[in-house]
């Protein structure tokens, strides 16, 4: 069938519009990503592995950082491009003038990954309910994270002043340690951490907190500075594409996604496969913050007013 001028013509200009949107020989985008030791960013983990990143011409790197309220400094330094924060210091950053955005959702809160989350109290100290709380020293993995937001608003609706427990921080891999020495009575936790610290004898479950909350809100959020975004919506388009790949194969293949789990935050394959990895679900509004914000205010997290509309990248 012979194609006439006009139609020739536009298929022309499509086509070239197309290789110079795409240069075949272009490098792949330098991309920096930072998470905690958790399972939350599995769906960045496997992308890597998989090499979904790759696919999408991006040059991923994944890394692993120690305390959660370090992320958002890091983004903003341009240590790193994308990070991984807690719901909770994700709304602490954006109050204090930070101007981030969700890219991407990451993780979100259900029943199975609730029962991962625990206060383990170290041997010899008795804990049976909230109030035995009272006076202990409780390590948690960043003071206003998501895991100490949660325990104190289960505190709270315990009828327990949380000004009546000191919190330190203490990061995942060094929680064990920190309640053999003794220098905490409880830390805060998940899995597989409550089964290394079961098996090592250091601590047993205290209390089992987020199930209580009964909670199905986002865990953890990709962030970056709005800057970012806007100036490269290709490599934003792209880590959405490949997060979205990489979530449906934590959700659907949990051998790959243990294995880049145990990669990434160095814990033992056979413990991590112990547990289900958190729910991925990379759709993102703004409204699915409206709990964290209320929770929030009700621990004078909050200085300002949020504005929902802002938080999620369109």
């Amino acid at each position: 069938m012979r194609l006439s001028t006009r139609t020739w013509f536009f298929a022309a200009a499509s086509a070239l519009a197309l290789a110079a949107a795409v240069p075949a020989d272009a490098d792949p985008f330098k991309l920096k990503i930072a998470c905690t030791a958790t399972s939350d960013c599995a769906s960045a983990m496997v992308a890597r592995d998989q090499g979904i990143f790759a696919k999408h011409g991006l040059d991923a790197d994944v890394s692993l950082i120690a305390i959660n309220t370090t992320i958002p400094p890091a983004i903003v330094s341009d240590s790193i491009q994308i990070g991984g924060p807690t719901a909770t210091v994700f709304l602490q950053a954006v109050d204090g003038g930070l101007d981030l955005v969700a890219v991407a959702g990451a993780s979100v809160m259900d029943p199975v990954s609730a029962g991962a989350v625990a206060a383990v109290a170290r041997n010899g100290v008795t804990i049976n309910d909230a109030k035995d709380f009272v006076g202990k020293k409780v390590g948690a993995p960043g003071i206003g994270a998501f895991l100490h937001v949660l325990f104190v608003k289960w505190l709270i609706d315990k009828g327990v002043d949380p000004k009546t427990v000191n919190f330190v921080e203490v990061t995942f891999p060094t929680q064990s340690d920190a309640l053999k020495s003794g220098s905490v009575d409880a830390v805060l936790t998940g899995e597989p951490f409550i089964t290394r610290m079961k098996n090592a004898g250091t601590g047993a479950v205290a209390a089992r907190y987020l199930l209580d909350l009964n909670r199905t809100d986002p865990i953890l959020s990709y962030v970056s500075t709005r800057a970012f975004a806007e100036q490269h919506p290709e490599v934003i388009k792209a880590f959405r594409e490949s997060i979205e790949e990489g979530a449906k194969i934590v959700n659907s293949d949990r051998d790959k996604a243990s294995e880049s789990i145990s990669k990434f935050t160095k814990m033992p394959i056979e413990l991590v496969r112990l547990n289900r990895p958190d729910v991925s679900q990379p759709e993102l509004k703004g409204s699915d913050f409206a709990w964290w914000v209320e929770t929030m205010k009700q621990q004078n997290m909050l200085q300002a007013p949020i504005d929902l509309d802002k938080l999620v990248l369109p």
